[in-house]
């Protein structure tokens, strides 16, 4: 397997592409803000040819070129029908501060073709299958992409992807629109302490790391069970 990527200078958003191979078809992870040149370098480095896109969640800062990464190619977007609207309309997932801060600066375009995802889902994407966790709580609509991982370059059993769920000992923060922290606490209960301990963690933000480094520094995991301390402020 082929896992690579880099943060945005916008935000230092996570852009990921996986595929199977170099030369081999590949899915897109959340092309943020100003991603376009250094994802094409990294397309043509790798000679990859995208085949889908695959959003996280539905803020800005991950969707910002996903209408010019697929239009290009002609390719589907693909999000959770809880995000589905910040794809038609960003602004509704945005505090007023940061809604002051885009407003009319940075032109937005729908991608033309967007399909749904769905909780327990795999999807069979570029020779890849990619499991679809529905994690509410960062957004109504986060979702995590677990995928096997032997032959990465983590030699891991399993990948996932995940976006502004989990961060390196952190979480995303719960208290932009469509945030819940109760949610949160859930998701991370049941969708992200049952994985594995040698599951690699790509996060939306941030360096990689492991459930099993999170499940015994991550407050937010050790406290999922019970109350949550303070809201993070990490992601957006």
């Amino acid at each position: 397997m082929l896992v690579a990527g880099f943060p945005a200078d916008a935000f230092g958003t996570n852009c990921y592409v996986v595929a199977t191979a170099p030369g081999e078809q590949c899915v897109v992870v959340d092309p943020g803000i100003g991603v376009l040149d250094r994802l094409d370098a990294l397309l043509a480095e790798h000679r990859l040819h995208p085949a889908a896109v695959l959003l996280t969640h539905g803020h800005l800062d991950h969707t910002f070129s996903v209408a010019p990464v697929c239009g290009a190619r002609g390719i589907t977007a693909y999000v959770h029908p809880g995000d589905r609207e910040l794809l038609a309309d960003p602004a509704k997932g945005l505090s007023m501060d940061l809604n002051q801060l885009f407003g009319g600066r940075l032109p937005y375009t729908e991608p033309e073709d967007v399909a749904e995802l769905t909780d327990g889902a795999t999807l069979a994407l570029a020779g890849l299958e990619i499991a679809v966790d529905h994690a509410p709580g960062h957004t109504g609509g986060s979702v995590l992409f677990r995928m096997p991982g032997t032959g990465s370059p983590w030699e891991a059993e399993q990948i996932c992807l995940s976006g502004d769920v989990l961060f390196a000992g952190s979480i995303g923060r719960t208290d932009l629109p469509g945030g819940s922290m109760p949610a949160m606490v859930t998701s991370l209960r049941e969708k992200v302490l049952p994985l594995a301990d040698d599951t690699v963690v790509l996060p939306g933000h941030g360096p990689a790391t492991t459930i099993g480094r999170e499940r015994v520094s991550n407050p937010y995991l050790i406290e999922a069970g019970g109350a949550s301390p303070a809201a993070p402020s990490r992601g957006w």
